[in-house]
């Protein structure tokens, strides 16, 4: 199992694919998959029956998954970077690449 660099709640920018430059937080990672949903990132019409909670039914927009090689990840300035780890003390720690801050 390969390890993944970016973890939900980070803000990540598309860099590839039809959603291009799209920007958003992570909302849940497929660690089997490789992939992540992005929220606002890669929506797509899914049309769904009346239900209970949906009595009228009809289509509905929502984020479909999007691969991690298509992602980077944000710094806080906003600017994309690349993934580290170093241990800080007794502690793992992911920093950015670019600005070597703490993630």
């Amino acid at each position: 199992m390969t390890k993944l660099k970016i973890k939900s709640g980070d803000t990540v920018r598309v860099i590839a694919g039809d959603n291009k430059g799209q920007e958003g937080v992570v909302q849940k990672v497929f660690k089997d998959k490789n992939k992540v949903i992005v929220e606002g990132v890669n929506l797509v019409s899914k049309h769904q029956k009346p239900s209970a909670t949906n009595p009228q039914g009809g289509i509905v927009k929502q984020e479909a998954s999007i691969h991690i090689s298509n992602l980077s990840l944000l710094t806080t300035k906003g600017e994309t970077t690349r993934v580290g780890y170093r241990v800080e003390g007794d502690k793992k720690v992911r920093f950015s690449k670019k600005s070597n801050e703490v993630i």
